[in-house]
């Protein structure tokens, strides 16, 4: 006789093959899907993790199972927001603001942003989803100067969106991608395990004007079972 938690497994996969359930899909709770099967949460657990050790379902911590999807994929030419990247591939871009401050930019900052020392920026740490699952954890520096007249939500949510609407016409961009074990403070905001690889990502981009203004100097950390790079030429 066959056990229940293979026949619940051999249901959940049929709802996935048939669409039920849809890649990249959240599932429901333990106990919601428990109740549903009519068995103990021990038994739909047995199930679930096998269709996870099989790579048909994926389990974050802190948010939950979901059925296996492909990548988020960025292709590396131009300079593209991520807001736009996510919403190409049909998905729903989100972010939370962890800080947002006034500083003053350091050595590093001044460098990359072509500022004089002391020079005034906006820095801001916030992670960015897709579907409501973290993708990236990322540290942006801006100089105040551009964006002093605009709103914080303006610069946090719409940042490209409202750089473009001021008449300002994104240009190149220089980055360099290189793998990384993440910290424990990371992989919290990530809900992935410490010591996960990810990809690091240094972005400086540039305004497509004569003097290639830089304006904007970025730091991501792009969970890798979730987010690709790929070049085109």
């Amino acid at each position: 006789m066959t056990a229940i938690y293979i026949r619940i497994h051999d249901e959940i996969k049929h709802q996935i093959e048939t669409g039920v359930f849809e890649v990249g899909q959240r599932l429901p709770s333990e106990r919601v899907m428990a109740e549903q099967f009519g068995v103990s949460r021990m038994t739909l657990r047995q199930a679930v993790t096998s269709l996870v050790e099989e790579g048909i379902l994926t389990r974050y911590v802190g948010s939950g199972t979901f059925v296996a999807s492909d990548r988020v994929r960025e292709k590396m030419r131009g300079t593209t927001s991520f807001t736009e990247i996510i919403q190409n591939l049909g998905k729903t871009p989100s972010s939370k603001v962890l800080s947002y401050q006034k500083t003053k930019a350091n050595e590093v900052e001044c460098d990359k942003l072509q500022l004089k020392k002391g020079a005034q920026i906006i820095r801001m740490e916030r992670i960015r989803y897709a579907d409501e699952l973290p993708i990236c954890y990322e540290v942006a520096s801006i100089p105040y100067r551009l964006i002093e007249d605009f709103a914080k939500n303006d610069i946090a949510n719409h940042f490209y969106d409202t750089l473009a609407n001021a008449g300002k016409k994104i240009g190149r961009s220089e980055q360099i991608i290189s793998a990384k074990i993440v910290n424990k403070e990371i992989a919290n905001f990530l809900s992935i395990k410490q010591s996960s690889a990810i990809l690091a990502l240094t972005q400086i981009s540039y305004f497509a004007n004569s003097d290639e203004t830089p304006f904007e100097y970025v730091l991501s950390q792009y969970v890798g079972e979730r987010f690709e790079f790929y070049l085109e030429r």
